[in-house]
């Protein structure tokens, strides 16, 4: 079987242990704007963020190219566009495997993820436009309807888009960037929080709680929601990592 098409047909993702079918035409449709090594990348994010590729997984090009149809060269920059957001490790000799976060290194990215987010919360500009609370509230609407529907890919985007508009209103464009790229390299943790629904239901009550705070102008009661809303999947993610790996490993 020919693993390698020289013709460009619509994406196929089979998906991990999946058997292959075709997306829909209008989300698959690459363009100018996005590229089918930008199409792999974001569709292997989310398997990654599911839970549906699990750490020191392997990511190997040739199977990936039949399980999406296209060359080697689009995954080989797939997976380099992962890598340089920390979601995938390149190793010699080995490949690259969906990266393995240690429980110290969550807990070290985590601390300035902490302190980041909240620089970020004391440097606002108080009250926020009516404008800019009306796009939050409308994200986190977004957000609560996926939680209730259990659409944990809407979950995940959602919640991306709702603290990007958040943290973006500190106006520190160096401060919203570094946010961003330490919040995708522990994207690959969040499915341990995601498999408890009480833990999508606390997300939510957080981000409510966190449009109060914000509408009322209450600096350091947004401070605390932050730091109590970052915990979660962290605490899970090192549960399941010493359950996995046992103490030495942790």
């Amino acid at each position: 079987m020919a693993t390698t098409k020289t013709s460009r047909k619509p994406l196929v993702h089979k998906g991990p242990g999946k058997a292959a079918s075709v997306s829909s035409p209008k989300a698959e449709v690459y363009s100018r704007d996005a590229s089918i090594a930008g199409l792999i990348a974001r569709k292997l994010e989310e398997d990654i963020v599911l839970g549906r590729r699990h750490p020191r997984e392997r990511l190997v090009e040739q199977d990936l190219s039949v399980d999406f149809n296209t060359h080697r060269g689009d995954v080989r920059l797939a997976l380099f566009e992962l890598e340089k957001k920390g979601i995938v490790q390149r190793i010699p000799n080995r490949g690259a495997i969906v990266r393995d976060l240690t429980p110290r290194e969550v807990t070290e990215i985590y601390a300035v993820r902490e302190e980041l987010e909240v620089m970020a919360v004391r440097i606002l500009s108080l009250p926020v436009p009516k404008a800019d609370l009306a796009s939050i509230e409308a994200l986190q609407l977004e957000h609560s309807k996926a939680v209730d529907a259990g659409e944990l890919l809407a979950v995940f985007h959602s919640n991306v888009r709702f603290h990007r508009v958040l943290y973006g209103l500190c106006g520190n464009n160096c401060l919203i960037e570094t946010i961003e790229y330490l919040a995708q390299k522990v994207s690959g943790i969040r499915s341990y929080a995601y498999a408890n629904p009480a833990a999508l239901d606390d997300a939510r009550r957080d981000h409510i709680e966190m449009i109060a705070a914000l509408r009322d102008s209450r600096r350091d009661d947004l401070i605390k929601l932050i730091k109590r809303h970052l915990m979660p999947a962290a605490q899970a993610y090192i549960r399941a990592y010493r359950q996995r790996f046992g103490e030495a490993a942790v």
